[in-house]
């Protein structure tokens, strides 16, 4: 997966929404879908860095994306489906979701976490992504083939001290992947969800949990994007269910 060689047009007259789209690997994965011909829903809460990715897909020619902000410590089920029904509206059709939008703290021990806390962790990381994957079913399941990723992380995956909610926020969601596979496995078979664990990368939340390192010559978010490509073009049909890992 990690030497996966994508054909230009794998996603061509695909639509795919991108979460968490402004920066890092968000902003990696939209560029890539779009240079391989998706047109790419454009999410997140910083409208300027959505702009500026905007204007990288159009210099580079590759189909014209569209910008959908939005707050999701904020966002009720109204607003999921608001979401959903401006997609529905605007271009007819959706191929994929790549959550990858994320709420992270730095390490600190679980008995200090507070109720503000779990829940900005919980809601952003878990109900946010089950929540816009619901309201984006109907377009799902009319689309020949689409493909949800899941962005787990390596302290859900395997638990360590003082990863508290963010590990079990993250942690959720490998469950939810296998419960949806084996709801839609055979009256969906169009519809696959996985979840995949990059590992650690240069990203903005890497750099937040670990201020430390030599993040520069660490694994960059474009050395990722086979992986991307591979999850959300038809190659990967067969795959459904899975916690894919990177690391």
């Amino acid at each position: 997966m990690k030497n996966y060689q994508a054909p230009k047009d794998l996603l061509h007259n695909r639509v795919i929404l991108v979460t968490g789209a402004g920066t890092g690997i968000g902003r990696e994965a939209a560029l890539t879908y779009a240079a391989h011909g998706a047109t790419v829903i454009l999410h997140g809460r910083n409208v300027g860095q959505l702009e500026a990715v905007y204007d990288e897909i159009e210099d580079a020619g590759h189909p014209q994306p569209a910008i959908i902000p939005l707050d999701f410590e904020k966002a009720d089920d109204k607003a999921f489906e608001g979401l959903a029904g401006s997609i529905g509206l605007q271009l007819k059709r959706l191929d994929g979701i790549l959550h990858n939008a994320t709420a992270a703290l730095s390490p600190f021990p679980l008995e200090l976490h507070s109720m503000d806390q779990w829940l900005q962790l919980l809601r952003v990381n878990v109900a946010a992504p089950a929540a816009l994957t619901r309201a984006c079913l109907p377009l799902l399941k009319a689309s020949p083939s689409a493909s949800i990723i899941m962005t787990g992380e390596s302290h859900g995956h395997t638990p360590a001290a003082f990863w508290g909610a963010y590990a079990v926020s993250k942690a959720a969601l490998e469950p939810m992947v296998k419960i949806w596979a084996q709801e839609w496995e055979n009256l969906h078979p169009n519809l696959r969800i996985n979840a995949l664990i990059p590992g650690p990368v240069n990203s903005p939340i890497r750099r937040k949990t670990h201020p430390g390192e030599d993040h520069l010559h660490m694994t960059q978010p474009a050395d990722l994007m086979p992986a991307y490509l591979y999850l959300m073009g038809d190659d990967s049909s067969a795959i459904k269910g899975e916690v894919v890992t990177l690391e």
